[in-house]
Parts: C-alpha cells; structure tokens; sequence
C-alpha cells in the first residue's frame, strides 16, 4: 500500500511559510508527538492516522483556509 493516502503534505504545501512552525507544534500537541521526526513521519504518511487524529489534522488545517489536506 502507498503512503500516499495518509500523508497530508498537499494540506502541508499550503501553509504559508510564515505559520508553518505554528502549524506543526499545533499538530504535534494535538496528535501528542515528542519529536520533529515523528511530525515528518507522520506528514510523509508512514503512518496510518486514527479517525481521530485524521480529524484533528483536518481541523487544524481548515482553521487556516486549508480545506485539501490528504496526499503528496
């Protein structure tokens, strides 16, 4: 199976540069991760998100006008 269907680097490309160390602390807090590597991991998608994360992630990106999050 690809990583493709569970990263979200579509969502992450459209972060304006400025928000994205924001951005990643928020997902990183939601989603109770201690490091950068495993952020990365997690936005390449070699990891398989629960609903509940999937959901976090997609509402940390809407509160941002990204609506389009999941793929490369």
């Amino acid at each position: 199976m690809t990583t493709q269907r569970f990263a979200f680097k579509k969502g992450w490309s459209q972060v304006p540069r400025n928000k994205t160390e924001e951005i990643r602390l928020r997902i990183m807090d939601a989603l109770g991760l201690q490091t950068r590597n495993t952020f990365y991991i997690r936005l390449r998608g070699k990891i398989e998100p629960k609903v509940s994360e999937a959901e976090k992630i997609e509402n940390i990106f809407r509160e941002y006008g990204i609506t389009e999050v999941w793929g490369e």
